[in-house]
């Protein structure tokens, strides 16, 4: 048998010490994580700026040190007062809005969707270009997220023969779509400025407009929306959640605040195919609409129709 040591006092001070440390581990508070390198540079926000103009999807750091997106563009408002404009945005969760995995279509459903599809349209650069314009198909409910992507992919589907073509096939079109009444004119050439992409993206000002936008000079190079499908992805896009077009919303105003499918085809070719114009084209966006949101399991909403 193995002799104990005496119980002198210095023993029993330091007996009470561990029993001390134990407890206090016990019922110790973790502290937080520190975030990854890789979740910091996604919170790489600007800084708000009151007065400045910002687009749908624009994320900035408020002066609390708060992340807020932009649901609806506005010059510059209080992102903590006029919440119809801004979302708070946690920009550190991957798995969050713009991150490839919260997209609500999945890749294997996108591939089903456009089975004959170019292969330059890429899943891929369609989540990089998401992740440019976060709001999309992420703002409001389960069901108006999947709406929305569903109304974007059945017009882009429709724009592009089932995401077949990458330029407009009527290159008898291709020398009238130059605005030389811009002061910037049309440096890459009468002819440069036809359709392209999911969208079609035509006009010298269109391409000037998504360039300045995206941060890449296509008015004088255009032909970058065809040879990069991120950048072809990024501005349909943009023009889904920025611009009007012949309609009174855009695409993406036009689905998460409930004014329906309808609206879209008019913000993208309401001049030519709405108020009767042609009916046969709009009908097509709807059946492909129709379609779409029967694969991701939710009603299609109202005003379907332009």
């Amino acid at each position: 048998m193995t002799q104990q040591p005496a119980l002198t006092p210095q023993r029993v001070l330091a007996l009470l010490g561990a029993v001390v440390l134990a407890v206090a581990t016990m019922f110790a508070v973790p502290s937080p994580a520190t975030a990854s390198p890789a979740a910091a540079a996604a919170c790489n926000a600007p800084n708000w700026v009151a007065g400045q103009w910002y687009p749908v999807g624009s994320i900035v750091r408020y002066t609390d040190g708060n992340h807020y997106i932009a649901v609806h563009e506005n010059p510059g408002y209080d992102p903590v007062i006029s919440h119809w404009f801004w979302d708070p945005y946690t920009c550190d969760d991957p798995g969050g809005p713009g991150g490839p995995s919260g997209f609500v279509v999945s890749e294997s459903l996108f591939q089903q969707l456009f089975p004959n599809r170019n292969s330059f349209y890429t899943y891929g650069g369609l989540t990089s270009a998401i992740a440019a314009f976060p709001a999309f198909a992420t703002t409001g409910s389960d069901t108006t997220r999947k709406q929305e992507a569903a109304a974007f992919l059945a017009n882009v589907g429709h724009e592009t023969g089932g995401l077949v073509h990458i330029v407009e096939q009527n290159s008898a079109n291709y020398p009238h779509y130059c605005d030389r009444g811009r002061p910037y004119g049309c440096p890459a050439g009468q002819s440069a400025y036809y359709g392209r992409g999911p969208m079609q993206l035509s006009w010298n000002f269109n391409y000037k407009a998504a360039g300045d936008a995206l941060g890449l000079d296509l008015l004088h190079n255009p032909w970058q929306v065809e040879q990069n499908s991120a950048v072809a992805w990024k501005t349909a896009l943009w023009y889904w959640m920025t611009q009007r077009g012949p309609g009174s919303m855009t695409g993406h105003n036009a689905m998460v605040n409930g004014h329906g499918f309808g609206q879209t085809i008019r913000s993208i070719n309401g001049s030519i195919e709405c108020d009767g114009g042609n009916p046969a084209q709009v009908q097509s966006r709807v059946d492909t609409y129709r379609r779409f949101t029967e694969r991701l399991g939710v009603p299609t909403g109202g005003n379907l129709t332009c």
